[in-house]
């Protein structure tokens, strides 16, 4: 595998449409964030993932729980972005999402996709999933899958919205009613 030194990012992730907690209101104008692929074992990563989990756990039974651990995102196949609001001086500001891709010989999959509540409906989950598709077809990646839970309907809908079609469970994973499974070609 090449090396992964990856430059922040910078981009311009537009505000429109509504907001998709049906509040009505306009979402804020375009905020900038920075992409970069960092490593998962920093304090505010670690936080983040923390926060991923107090949202998820209580939504689902652990049989139905499928993240991965902090020590797995460091392996040497994972690529794992993280997207900062600068802060007043332009430096790379506070984490408000992360997501990780997990490169396999026939697919990569995407894990621990999470925006910060407060930071969502303004395209930086998008923002990520475009990100991360670019630096894993550099990688040579022709496919993600993923693994989803339903009743993140936001996480559903992002998806769809961005190409990912439904399929079968892959890999490991067995049916369950709690799961969707879906996959995006990346050619």
């Amino acid at each position: 595998m090449r090396s992964r030194a990856c430059p922040r990012e910078p981009v311009a992730v537009p505000g429109q449409g509504r907001r998709p907690d049906g509040a009505g209101a306009p979402r804020p104008r375009a905020v900038r964030v920075n992409l970069a692929l960092e490593r998962a074992d920093q304090a505010d990563i670690m936080a983040l993932i923390d926060a991923l989990d107090a949202y998820q756990k209580p939504l689902y039974p652990p049989q139905s729980h499928h993240g991965i651990d902090v020590a797995e995102l460091l392996r040497p196949n994972v690529l794992f972005a993280v997207a900062r609001e600068p802060d007043a001086a332009g430096t790379a500001g506070m984490a408000v999402g992360c997501a990780a891709v997990v490169l396999g010989p026939r697919y990569g999959e995407l894990k621990r996709m999470f925006v910060l509540p407060a930071s969502r409906g303004r395209g930086i989950g998008a923002a990520l999933l475009v990100f991360l598709e670019r630096a894993a077809r550099s990688e040579g990646c022709r496919r993600l899958m993923l693994e989803t839970g339903v009743l993140q309907r936001e996480a559903l809908t992002l998806y769809e919205r961005t190409g990912f079609r439904r399929c079968e469970p892959f890999g490991d994973y067995r049916p369950d009613p709690l799961s969707a499974f879906m996959y995006k070609d990346l050619d």
